[in-house]
């Protein structure tokens, strides 16, 4: 049959769609508030009718003059079956326009007969399409789409929603929440932040699944766990990276390309997505979606199913975090959104219009509908860049009105209502110069309704190099605010900033050689440092957070393979990391930075000798290509690699970043973990998940400080009580030269006088056999000792 013979325009309903909205923005308080209402039925729905409903806020079209005539719903269907798990595919659509009722800025149709995709059928495609004068076609993508199988530029896919939630596996977990009030979570005991392309062989949501499934079922059989287990095991919260659609391959290929078009039909190259991504670089549009990289089957079910393994995990429930993004957009947001969601540009492309209510309704409503995939919590990104410009005064203000309404949003999963758990990222005044110095991190905390709202903390926020000597006296002052006021904050120096930022690092700085024979040792133990451990799960209050990179040893960096305008720069700025990341031994194995040896660079000598000369010439030449390749073919003796063009600089550049991507990957270092060291990092987050209390600011009998004289090394005593009359002391130290005999128990410490001291975690390097008593203390090693009182 005919796709104009199965679907129908239902005109009558469509209607009623747009009076109702009309009706909402006419009577609503405010304007914001209307467009609240409105904002509910926009992008794509399937009602218990099976009539798919559609909405869009189109103010372009009214910019444009463009008649209610010229407008419509395309809807593609394609006309054999599609294989999302292909890499490409020709595959012929039939196409049919289906009026639309328009009233003002928005625009709604229902039709009747379209397919609906759910986990086991492809459903048909759509997108808002408008024709100007000369008869030339235009879309409009639906920005709230809720499947993207190729990305937030193509047409978006009808899902059937409902279906993928009621499906669910944990609606046991949220039905047992349900209350007459909606349910508030509060902050779980600790966080694993993970990146899902490089946490697992499979690169995807899916194989993340199968890893915790996998988990799970050795800890349900009381099976022992491999150090590569250990790395998931003990944390009560999951935080993903991004995993909302990212920018695309900046000069194509496309994921969606037609030919051979014309009203009934088109003919669509259609590429599986696969650029690479650190999950920052979003484009708003598809925010209430997934990545479909990330997804093996190309469908959306698979973040629901962890959000299940999740929350079904035996022992008890582990919570899932998102990250969201809303702070900013690529500039190839542009290519997908109306300049209306636009404020002008930043460092990292859009500022967006939060005070247009229209746009503050759309992404708060994009929040609300990916948080309901079964998220317990959301992490936003980048808090201190919400802002807006105060034309009264002149000034940019931060916007902590619409931080407050992230936070205020009412999720529904299986029927509950609850309000999840928010963490904001602000180091506000950030990027003003003295923000390292003037940050409190409690700009939000202090502005929020909520007393259990958190944000990251000073040793959690980005420029942190633990690796360097005097690091952690350096950040006393930090450390000591972190006692008095860091119940509500995220504690841990490892993660996905802290660990990139370390790499740019020049290697030339006073580096603690005492972690490590090599670069690439300091670097692994500065990260997963059994002292910073200790500190930060036995002394520090707050929420303890583990980059899963950093826990596995594995390497990390910016990993974006889409630019091309500037990826030769990026490169350039990520140069050094090879210094710190990548030794000979790394470089010669087969399966490692293919792509780089296949273009000439057979050693990492020659590419450590290509990567010295490239930052200094992106410099002296102002980033003009031409200028860099001409001097790159003059240097004597000559480098490896290919004939330096503007083209090959940019093959070298992609090279760099899907090479270092695949190097990324955790299960590279599986085999080189440690399971002493697993072992210890495992026990410590299940110390400190039998202690709750560890989480609060110290009280006036808690004591913190360092051993003087310093005589070269620098090392932290602390001592804590519990509401159950428990002591918790703990001595580490952070760094420098070893002691000599030092008697942990016997160093004066205000409240640790007497017996009845038990030793409770050693780290690695003291022996098992010790108990109490003198002992030398290396850098990195620590002593946690407990009694009652």
């Amino acid at each position: 049959m005919a796709l104009a013979d199965e679907i129908t325009f239902d005109e009558a309903l469509s209607e009623e769609m747009a009076a109702a909205a009309d009706q909402a923005l006419m009577t609503a308080e405010t304007r914001f508030a209307g467009e609240q209402i409105v904002a509910r039925s926009l992008g794509a729905h399937v009602d218990e009718a099976r009539i798919a409903r559609f909405g869009f806020w189109v103010p372009e079209l009214q910019d444009a003059r463009v008649p209610s005539g010229d407008i419509f719903l395309e809807v593609l269907r394609p006309t054999e079956p599609l294989d999302l798990t292909r890499s490409h595919q020709d595959v012929t659509f039939e196409r049919i326009y289906i009026p639309v009722i328009r009233t003002e800025v928005h625009c709604f149709v229902a039709v009747r007969g379209m397919r609906a995709g759910t986990r086991d059928a492809i459903g048909d495609f759509y997108a808002l399409c408008w024709r100007d004068a000369e008869d030339g076609w235009h879309r409009i993508l639906d920005p709230l789409a809720i499947s993207l199988p190729f990305g937030a530029m193509a047409p978006a896919e009808l899902y059937d929603v409902d279906a993928m939630l009621g499906a669910r596996g944990d609606t046991e977990y949220w039905q047992a929440l349900a209350g007459e009030t909606p349910h508030k979570f509060g902050p779980v005991t600790n966080i694993l932040q993970i990146h899902v392309p490089t946490a697992t062989g499979g690169g995807t949501l899916a194989s993340l699944t199968r890893q915790f499934e996998r988990l799970a079922a050795r800890i349900e059989a009381d099976l022992p766990l491999e150090p590569s287990d250990m790395l998931f095991a003990g944390y009560e919260g999951v935080q993903l990276l991004p995993v909302e659609p990212t920018t695309v391959y900046e000069t194509g290929p496309d994921f969606w390309e037609e030919s051979d078009g014309n009203d009934t039909s088109v003919t669509v190259s259609l590429l599986r997505p696969n650029t690479t991504n650190w999950g920052y670089d979003n484009v708003i549009a598809g925010m209430a979606t997934v990545n479909p990289v990330l997804l093996e089957t190309g469908r959306p079910d698979e973040l629901v199913d962890l959000a299940a393994v999740l929350h079904n995990f035996p022992g008890g429930p582990k919570r899932l975090v998102f990250d969201v993004v809303y702070g900013h957009s690529d500039n190839q947001g542009l290519r997908v959104l109306s300049g209306h969601f636009f404020a002008g540009p930043n460092m990292y492309g859009q500022n967006l219009d939060y005070q247009n209510p229209a746009v503050r309704a759309i992404l708060l409503e994009m929040q609300r509908r990916k948080v309901n995939f079964g998220a317990d919590g959301v992490r936003v990104d980048g808090a201190q860049d919400f802002k807006y410009w105060d034309a009264t005064a002149q000034v940019l203000r931060h916007d902590d009105e619409y931080l407050q309404s992230m936070a205020d949003i009412v999720q529904d999963v299986a029927g509950t209502s609850y309000r999840p758990w928010i963490i904001f990222e602000d180091g506000r005044p950030w990027p003003e110069e003295d923000w390292e110095l003037s940050s409190t991190y409690r700009s939000v905390i202090e502005s929020q309704r909520d007393d259990d709202v958190f944000q990251w903390g000073p040793l959690t926020f980005a420029h942190n190099t633990p690796f360097l000597y005097t690091f952690w006296l350096g950040k006393y002052w930090r450390i000591r605010e972190c006692l008095n006021v860091g119940s509500n904050w995220i504690s841990g120096c490892s993660n996905h900033d802290t660990l990139r930022r370390g790499t740019q690092v020049s290697p030339k700085l006073n580096v603690n050689t005492r972690l490590g024979n090599t670069r690439m040792e300091i670097l692994d133990k500065a990260y997963d440092n059994p002292a910073a451990h200790t500190l930060t799960y036995v002394a520090l209050p707050g929420v303890p957070m583990d980059f899963l990179n950093a826990m596995a040893r594995a390497s990390w960096g910016f990993v974006r393979n889409q630019d091309d305008k500037y990826g030769v720069k990026v490169v350039a700025e990520e140069a050094i990391s090879l210094r710190w990341q990548v030794d000979e031994y790394s470089y010669s194995i087969p399966g490692n930075f293919t792509r780089l040896k296949a273009l000439g660079y057979e050693t990492r000598e020659d590419l450590s000798r290509f990567l010295t000369f490239l930052p200094a010439l992106v410099e002296v030449t102002d980033y003009d290509l031409e200028d860099i390749a001409r001097l790159l073919n003059t240097t004597e003796p000559k480098l490896a690699g290919p004939q330096y063009t503007v083209d090959s600089l940019k093959e070298i550049a992609r090279a760099w970043m899907d090479d270092m991507h695949e190097y990324c990957n955790i299960t590279h270092s599986l085999g080189g973990l440690d399971p002493v060291q697993c072992n210890f990092t495992h026990d410590l987050r299940r110390f400190r998940a039998a202690r709750p209390w560890l989480r609060d600011n110290y009280g006036q009998k808690d004591h913190f400080s360092y051993l003087e004289p310093l005589v070269g090394r620098t090392i932290f005593t602390s001592l804590r009580h519990g509401p159950d009359g428990e002591q918790v002391y703990s001595v580490i130290h952070m760094e420098g030269k070893e002691t000599g005999d030092l008697d942990p128990l016997r160093l004066g410490v205000p409240g640790t006088e007497g017996f009845g001291w038990e030793l409770a975690l050693a780290s690695p390097g003291i022996g098992k056999d010790y108990i109490s008593g003198p002992l030398i203390l290396k850098d990195s090693m620590a002593l946690v000792f407990t009694r009652k009182d």
